[in-house]
């Protein structure tokens, strides 16, 4: 369900880049739907979610006038019953993917009240790529719903495009990292690569856990890995889950401390590139480490150097 993006940058001019897959969360196939399609699936979200008296489950379901069920649907997360007027939303599904879930649900009754949208959706794609295009509006209309531009420009304002700000987002709007992540990636401006790292087969934490519990719990002796990635548009290449991280990167010293950690670092990427980037780290008890890296930091704090050193000379 995702559009491949186009993976580590080459080592050299010759060599191609590397696709890479994106997890269920991601923004599948959004990059071949029109900036158009996007923003109108942004405008009747926001509407929808203007008119609700609240975000909370039974809201969402109400302006809709549909009935919230919550039972076993096997694989399947959600699904949205026009005819009878029901939501079905996966019960053993933890409670913020359930949160996004129904709100993906609701878009989806939003994209079949446009009959102008959805009639461009089946002019432009067919079979599969159709199913593909109209679940990516639906995850873009989930995520307006649940954390509209507005909130995503006072995180960004208040934390900047840090790890930070994916954690409080993530807290605040009740959504998983992952989807937290995304959105921000999405809003933010700049060269800007996010990802969330853990150990790999780590044990989850409770927040507050000390150094000790957390190199106990992870296991020091697994390697650390990407587990999911989001890149701003001004970038080219993305993180690919499993890439590892090298045990004296920064990543992995604020991991193993437990405190949130910044500075002068590099992308590790997978073929062994490595980026210059101004990294920030934030450990989160309960996922690992939420990261940004910022490129073009990294650029203007060279050429600010440069600059100093020049006027000294």
């Amino acid at each position: 369900m995702t559009t491949p993006p186009s993976g580590d940058p080459p080592t050299s001019n010759s060599e191609a880049s590397r696709p890479e897959t994106r997890p269920a969360e991601a923004r599948p196939e959004e990059r071949r739907l029109s900036a158009a399609q996007r923003g109108r699936m942004r405008e009747l979200a926001a509407e929808y979610a203007a008119r609700l008296p609240g975000r909370d489950s039974e809201a969402l379901a109400n302006g809709l006038g549909a009935r919230l069920v919550y039972t076993d649907l096997g694989e399947r997360d959600g699904a949205y019953d026009p005819e009878h007027g029901v939501i079905l939303i996966d019960r053993k599904a933890s409670p913020q993917r359930q949160r996004f879930t129904l709100a993906h649900e609701v878009s989806h009754a939003l994209l079949l009240g446009d009959d102008d949208l959805l009639s461009e959706l089946h002019d432009s794609f067919e079979d599969e790529r159709l199913e593909q295009a109209i679940e990516t509006l639906c995850n873009v209309g989930a995520a307006t719903i649940l954390m509209p531009p507005e909130l995503l420009n006072d995180m960004l304002r208040r934390y900047g495009p840090t790890g930070r700000a994916i954690h409080e987002l993530s807290r605040y709007a009740d959504v998983s990292a992952s989807s937290a992540m995304y959105a921000l990636a999405d809003e933010a401006q700049g060269a800007i690569l996010f990802a969330i790292c853990s150990r790999a087969g780590g044990k989850k934490l409770e927040e507050g856990s000390s150094g000790r519990q957390r190199r106990a719990v992870l296991g020091a002796q697994r390697p650390v890995v990407v587990r999911a990635s989001a890149e701003t548009r001004e970038v080219k290449y993305s993180l690919r889950p499993g890439t590892q991280v090298p045990d004296d990167h920064l990543i992995a010293v604020a991991l193993d401390s437990g405190y949130e950690d910044g500075g002068r670092s590099y992308v590790p990427f997978k073929s062994g590139r490595k980026m210059p980037a101004y990294v920030d780290a934030y450990p989160d008890g309960r996922r690992g480490v939420l990261v940004s890296f910022r490129m073009e930091e990294k650029e203007k704090t060279v050429k600010t150097e440069k600059a100093e050193q020049q006027a000294e000379t």
